[in-house]
């Protein structure tokens, strides 16, 4: 029964957000994918968590529906995948990114889209991002990000970030890094992970 209302809130979720991503080109077109992006952010409650995920399903580049996106939380580049059975906490901002399956994304997170978005002309003038370089980052199958972490690199399978940390470089697969910027203290030799 329980499953059975799942399929069918997720059917009438996507037929709620299908107007919605074709105005957007289903992700092509940056304007309208943003404009959405921000007032799906802003539906409340489970029928938001839903609208969320059926509109990334669409407009995403790919997005499950067994995922749960929360209130507040964006995704800011429709090139951006999201795997099975992932979840992604309120008010976090997803750049760029490839996040994996059962990954778990605490509140008020920030994945951008690699580190150099903003560069400094000879004169020491910042751009805008139009000129920046953006670069996918990607975070593994299995990761817990902690709550306000800023994730600039790549996160291996099966790692840990803690709350309010910076990734700056990449973190090795099995592996807690903390602090800012992060640094691994510990690596797992062996991890499991459930079906």
């Amino acid at each position: 029964m329980k499953r059975n209302l799942k399929l069918a809130l997720q059917g009438i979720s996507l037929l709620a957000a299908w107007l919605p991503a074709a105005a957007a080109g289903f992700g092509r077109w940056k304007g309208p994918y943003t404009f959405f992006a921000h007032a799906y952010a802003l539906v409340p409650g489970i029928p938001g968590d839903y609208l969320r995920v059926a509109f990334y399903r669409l407009t995403l580049d790919e997005c499950a529906l067994s995922s749960r996106i929360s209130f507040g939380s964006f995704f800011a580049h429709p090139g951006a995948t999201l795997g099975p059975r992932a979840y992604v906490g309120s008010y976090c901002i997803i750049g760029r990114a490839s996040i994996g399956g059962r990954v778990q994304i605490a509140s008020g997170v920030q994945v951008l889209s690699g580190s150099r978005q903003h560069v400094r002309d000879e004169e020491g003038r910042i751009s805008g991002a139009e000129d920046g370089v953006f670069s996918p980052v990607t975070i593994g199958d299995d990761c817990w990000i902690g709550a306000a972490a800023v994730v600039m690199a790549d996160v291996g399978a099966g790692s840990t970030i803690g709350a309010g940390s910076v990734v700056v470089r990449p973190i090795p697969s099995r592996s807690v890094a903390v602090g800012s910027p992060a640094r691994v203290v510990s690596q797992a030799a062996e991890y499991v992970t459930e079906p």
